[in-house]
């Protein structure tokens, strides 16, 4: 098993952007224990962990809430306004909840972060639409900046990635992906490649240039129940970046909501499958039969939660492996050595020094 990573090349357009808005990239990078000019001189396919890029990502938009402009990419997810709209969602019972709560609050803060999201449903219909809205700022504003190369489509990026984020968090709220009827983006068309890589994701039709921005899906969905706590809900908020990654790897949703729950009970020891089973509000049997049809098993989802784990505090923490493999629940120092190289291919310290040589 490998941690999840992403290209060299996703951290160089992050360095790059930062650099063009005009905030400090040795100061932000220094931030999250990362050189630049390090990662800047690596091959743009070489893989680094996603973790870093998401710990990156979020620093650079607590900087960029300091411009007092709206952040247009990802229905501003890694903002204060992010997270307490999360913070709000998580009291309900279930979807249809949720989202009644989410459209409130982005009503009332619209003037001030510049997007919402609303709930569109037809009287009689059992089609529900999820619209995602936002006021684009003119090109050359100062998230956008006119010699940035990717400037040219803020407006298909910006609207479709709202609906990525308002995707993936709806299926991680309720621990089952979302089965969307079709996808309308309210923008234009960038290329085939992009179109596949949003059919993919979205597993649906998904139709550019649209008069409105949603996702369309049955009325039933709003019945599902929320099984994330406000506990879970702060890991999620505190690695956001990375869970988006994951499900844009078609990541299913039921395996994202484990690692959580398994997450924030790793100090106290790893969850039993039976009280995993019982917060998903699932039988054992079902939610076995639901991790063979996502090629996955409970086994596997600890272990990945353990690696991804151990190399935070090999990288962030600069903790010491007898205290890694105690945090993690191993009783010896040599088994986790053995488990970490069975999971990614090396030792604990092979695994940190080559990270620190490319400057991660």
């Amino acid at each position: 098993m490998n941690e999840l990573s992403v290209s060299a090349g996703k951290f160089h357009r992050l360095l790059d952007y930062i650099r063009k808005i005009d905030l400090d990239v040795a100061a932000i990078a220094a931030s999250v224990n990362l050189q630049p000019e390090r990662v800047l001189a690596l091959d743009e396919s070489e893989p680094l962990p996603a973790l870093q890029y998401a710990k990156l990502y979020k620093a650079a938009v607590a900087e960029m809430q300091e411009f007092k402009h709206p952040i247009p990419w990802g229905a501003g997810v890694g903002t204060e306004a992010f997270e307490f709209l999360c913070r709000s969602m998580i009291t309900a019972l279930d979807l249809g909840e949720a989202l009644a709560i989410a459209e409130r609050f982005d009503h009332l803060l619209y003037p001030m972060i510049g997007y919402n999201m609303r709930l569109l449903q037809d009287e009689g219909s059992d089609i529900v639409r999820l619209s995602y809205r936002i006021n684009l700022k003119e090109e050359g504003s100062i998230l956008a900046p006119s010699h940035w190369d990717r400037s040219g489509y803020q407006e298909t990026v910006a609207r479709a990635s709202g609906l990525e984020v308002w995707y993936a968090l709806c299926g991680w709220l309720t621990g089952r992906p979302m089965k969307l009827v079709e996808a309308n983006i309210a923008a234009p068309f960038l290329n085939h490649a992009y179109a596949d890589s949003m059919s993919g994701l979205f597993q649906c039709p998904v139709h550019f240039d649209a008069a409105e921005n949603t996702l369309v899906f049955q009325r039933a969905m709003l019945d599902r129940r929320l099984v994330h706590t406000r506990e879970s809900l702060l890991e999620f908020l505190d690695s956001s970046i990375y869970h988006l990654i994951a499900v844009d790897r078609r990541r299913s949703s039921t395996s994202a909501a484990i690692k959580s729950l398994i997450a924030i009970d790793l100090e106290r020891g790893l969850p039993s499958f039976t009280s995993v089973a019982h917060s998903l509000h699932m039988s054992e049997s079902s939610l076995r039969r639901r991790l063979q049809k996502e090629d996955t098993s409970y086994q596997s989802l600890k272990d990945e939660v353990r690696c991804e784990v151990a190399i935070d505090r090999l990288l962030n923490y600069n903790a010491k492996v007898a205290d890694i493999a105690d945090y993690l629940g191993f009783t010896e120092p040599s088994s986790f050595v053995r488990s970490f190289k069975s999971w990614t291919g090396e030792t604990p310290k092979s695994y940190k020094d080559r990270m620190q040589s490319m400057g991660v």
